[in-house]
C-alpha cells in the first residue's frame, strides 16, 4: 500500500482496487487442508488486514472487487500446491463486507455503495451507477438486517470454492434490477 500512497499522493493517475477476502481474512486463516483458502496474491498477516483497511478509509482504495474465480470442487479438492487459486466472491461479497466494515463502522453504508457501484462506474465511464429519472434502473436493494448463514450448496454461482461456508451474515441483497427489469427478488432469480 505504501507505493500506491506515495504514487497518489505525488499526483499520478492511477486506481487500487481491494477483494473483500483481503479485507477480511489473514494468513491465519489458511488451511494447508482447504484450498478454498488458496488464492492470489495470497492471504497476509493481520497487520495487511489493518493497512488495507485503513488506505479504504483514507481514500487511497478506490474500488472493491470481487475476484469472482469459480472452480468445480474436484479442482478445489486436490493437494493445495496443485489446486488453483481464488474463490468465488460475487454471491458473498456484500453481505461479508456489510458485517465485517459496515457494522463495526470501518466505513459507512454510502462508502461501501460507492466502493462497489459508483466509482468502478466512473473510472470505466460507464453511465451506470447512479439512480436517476430515465436512467438504466440498474440497482440492487439490500436488507441491511437481513441474517444468514453462507450456505456454497444453494449458489447461483456453478462454483462452489468458499472459505465462507457455515458463516453467519448480515445484510444481504433482496433484490436486483437490470435495465429496469426484476433478475433477482428474494432468492429467486429470472430470466
Amino acid at each position: 500500500m505504501l507505493l500506491i500512497r506515495q504514487a497518489k499522493d505525488s499526483g499520478l493517475s492511477l486506481t487500487c482496487e481491494v477483494t473483500p477476502h483481503h479485507l477480511v481474512l489473514t494468513d491465519r486463516d489458511v488451511h494447508p487442508t482447504d484450498a478454498n483458502t488458496k488464492m492470489n496474491p495470497p492471504l497476509r498477516t493481520e497487520a495487511d488486514v489493518c493497512a488495507l483497511r485503513m488506505a479504504l478509509t483514507e481514500g487511497y482504495i478506490d474500488c472493491i472487487a470481487t475476484d469472482h474465480a469459480p472452480h468445480h470442487k474436484d479442482e478445489k479438492a486436490a493437494d493445495y500446491a496443485a489446486a488453483p487459486f481464488g474463490i468465488v466472491g460475487l454471491e458473498t461479497a456484500l453481505p461479508l463486507l456489510m458485517t465485517e466494515l459496515v457494522a463495526p463502522g470501518v466505513i459507512g453504508l454510502r462508502e461501501l455503495v460507492a466502493l462497489l457501484s459508483t466509482r468502478p462506474a466512473k473510472i470505466f465511464g460507464l453511465p451506470v451507477g447512479e439512480i436517476v429519472l430515465g436512467g438504466l434502473a440498474d440497482f440492487t436493494l439490500i436488507d441491511p438486517n437481513l441474517t444468514r448463514t453462507v450456505e456454497p450448496e444453494k449458489f447461483y454461482s456453478l462454483g462452489r470454492n468458499t472459505p465462507f461456508g457455515g458463516r453467519t451474515l448480515t445484510g444481504w441483497p433482496v433484490m436486483t434490477m437490470v435495465g429496469g427489469k426484476i433478475v433477482m427478488k428474494d432468492g429467486v432469480v429470472y430470466d
